[in-house]
């Protein structure tokens, strides 16, 4: 039995809707304010992982010269 995520189950009407609902709950002049602290976590996720892909690098790099 496959699962999905519940976005990919949703149609065009549902997404309308939540859309809708958040915009009445927190206004139109709060929405910019939601979406650039978003982007800024966004933003501070890719780089926290960027600085774990390049600590795994340096640590298998270092494995390889200790095997050398």
């Amino acid at each position: 039995m496959l699962t999905y995520p519940l976005i990919l189950m949703l149609g065009t009407w549902e997404i309308v809707l939540i859309v809708a609902v958040v915009l009445l709950l927190f206004g139109g002049k709060k929405i910019p304010e939601l979406m650039q602290g978003l982007g800024k976590g966004v933003k501070s996720f890719k780089q926290g992982m960027n600085e774990v892909e390049k600590e795994i690098k340096s640590v298998e790099d270092d494995v390889k010269k200790e095997e050398k």
